[in-house]
């Protein structure tokens, strides 16, 4: 139950959050990351990424009990469903049928962000358990139409289930380290996997060897301005490519390399005195864990993706002893190159009982259908089968 005594804010701007009483408390959660820390959500709003002006309002929630956090929650009331990678697109164009509206809606979430972690950030489950009531009241407040908690983390499902919301499935695609058997370089890592698989990305990495690439690596510090001028433009020329611009803009990765350095990796492509690729991936190595970005490229190469954007990552993180690597959003892909499904989860809560039932429905439909594909693609491992 909440304390009688708690205070509860709800905050539009993410640079008047504590940042030193905010990241204190994420450091005590079940699964932190650092796209939680008060220094990455303030930078999405300083640099004019995630803002009111882009769709994102932020309403964080804080809630204090004797001059103490005791919870929190990363809030936006959101005009549109750009940037989550949880598709309710379907949803909104049924209340609009309806003729109701479905924007703006309540979302919990990281923006731009798929990576499963802390979402309730609570001292304990009595206080998550009130944070999600709370969230569901602004929301009613704002007259939202709807409350989501995008990827949160499982520690989170008592609090979600005990208060009401509907939990949909997804899937992504990671690699995780053998405990029993690990393997200590790529080569052991390629021995592990079903020949023709291992086929498949000897040959990919061959065409780019072939092609006259190498890589360099840079951590933290070592990634300076031009660097980071470089990564953007790729970054930017892969958005541009699919018909948009960029959710994140470079000020963002300016605040990125003053504020949060350590936490990022990029590999970068040459061919001769050119640089003509770059991928970037957040590290976090206390916990052994690298999240694969964004990348880009100025000079098409055939697989030179594959390379940057898994077959380095791979090699760096099992040379770096890291646990886990987290590849991103989709991609069956990428099961094929040693990354296997992993369950992903969002919660949300619809305020018009008849669509809420409907959404119910539906939901138990599509989660005995991602159910079935999981398993389906485990009986397709790539790795070879251990006696």
């Amino acid at each position: 139950m909440e304390a009688s005594n708690d205070v509860i804010r709800v905050v539009d701007d993410p640079t008047r959050v504590d940042a030193k009483a905010w990241n204190a408390l994420l450091a005590t959660q079940a699964n932190p990351t650092t796209f939680m820390r008060a220094e990455y959500l303030a930078a999405l709003h300083a640099s004019g990424s995630a803002t009111p002006a882009t769709g994102w309002s932020p309403r964080f929630v804080l809630v204090h009990r004797q001059g103490r956090l005791v919870a929190a929650a990363p809030a936006y009331l959101k005009t549109h469903s750009y940037g989550e990678y949880v598709f309710d697109w379907s949803w909104a164009q049924a209340y609009q049928r309806h003729g109701h509206r479905y924007y703006p809606k309540l979302v919990v979430a990281v923006p731009f962000t798929p990576v499963p972690g802390t979402r309730l950030m609570a001292v304990d489950e009595a206080a998550r358990q009130g944070l999600l009531r709370t969230l569901v009241a602004v929301a009613q407040d704002t007259r939202a139409s709807s409350l989501h908690l995008l990827f949160p983390d499982d520690s989170e499902a008592v609090s979600i289930d005990r208060c009401g919301l509907m939990r949909r499935s997804g899937v992504q695609f990671h690699w995780t380290r053998d405990v029993a058997t690990p393997a200590r370089d790529f080569d052991e890592f390629l021995a592990s996997l079903q020949r023709d698989k291992r086929k498949k990305i000897s040959q990919e990495r061959r065409r780019v060897r072939e092609a006259g690439v190498t890589f360099s690596v840079h951590e933290g510090t070592e990634i300076g301005d031009d660097l980071w001028d470089f990564f953007y433009h790729c970054y930017r020329q892969t958005y541009l490519a699919h018909g948009g611009p960029p959710y994140l803009t470079r000020d963002f990765f300016h605040r990125m390399a003053e504020s949060l350095p350590a936490q990022w990796l990029v590999f970068v492509a040459h061919r001769g005195d050119e640089r003509i690729a770059a991928s970037l991936l957040a590290i976090d190595r206390s916990r052994g864990v690298a999240h694969g970005r964004y990348w880009g490229c100025t000079t098409h190469v055939p697989c030179l993706h594959f390379e940057a954007c898994y077959y380095q990552p791979l090699q760096w993180c099992i040379a770096q002893g890291f646990v886990r690597f987290e590849g991103g959003a989709q991609g069956e892909h990428k099961m094929a190159r040693g990354l296997l499904p992993v369950p992903t989860q969002s919660a949300h809560w619809l305020a018009q009982p008849q669509f809420a039932d409907a959404v119910a429905a539906f939901l138990r439909e599509e989660g005995h259908g991602v159910a079935a594909y999981v398993d389906e693609l485990r009986e397709h491992s790539p790795f070879k089968a251990v006696d």
